[in-house]
């Protein structure tokens, strides 16, 4: 019987409840998600790569069918590393939409055995972005009901 492979790949600086409900609706329809931290030199993030791997893999243990790797370069090689059919994304937005389907078309393109599946984010959770933790926990406002409790910690002793 053929297992079929994801892998949702993220900055996640920090991991929000957002992706978490991704990942885990993610894992409920396919044999194993093998979630990808990424580095990217472009992108100045406030914790580092193996902060947050950390994170992730500390918020999604429970989970068996869920792994946690890091990677850098294209998210296509990081997929054939990992034997992948397809990559998970999310939306929120119409141009997360134009994005993302650019960015299947290319990844389609340099391999066409890898498929890009989109989740469209759940109402509750659409206005959540890693980028808009940030800004309102760097202005020591509450932001405990967007992210897990592990990262709302390491949120608080980071900026403090």
């Amino acid at each position: 019987m053929r297992q079929i492979t994801v892998v949702f790949p993220g900055s996640f600086d920090p991991l929000t409840n957002g992706h978490l409900d991704i990942i885990n609706r993610a894992s409920a329809l396919f044999d194993k998600v093998v979630v990808g931290v990424g580095e990217n030199p472009d992108k100045a993030c406030l914790f580092s790569l193996k902060e947050r791997r950390e994170l992730v893999e500390s918020c999604l243990a429970k989970v068996d069918n869920v792994f946690v790797d890091d990677f850098s370069g294209l998210t296509v090689h990081f997929a054939r590393k990992h034997s992948a059919q397809a990559i998970v994304r999310s939306l929120r937005t119409e141009a997360d939409y134009a994005y993302e389907k650019s960015m299947a078309s290319m990844n389609f393109q340099l391999d066409p055995g890898i498929d890009t599946i989109m989740f469209e984010a759940k109402s509750d959770l659409f206005s959540i972005s890693s980028s808009l933790i940030k800004d309102i926990a760097k202005l020591r406002q509450d932001v405990s009901k967007f992210v897990p409790d592990s990262v709302n910690a390491a949120l608080k002793k980071k900026l403090s």
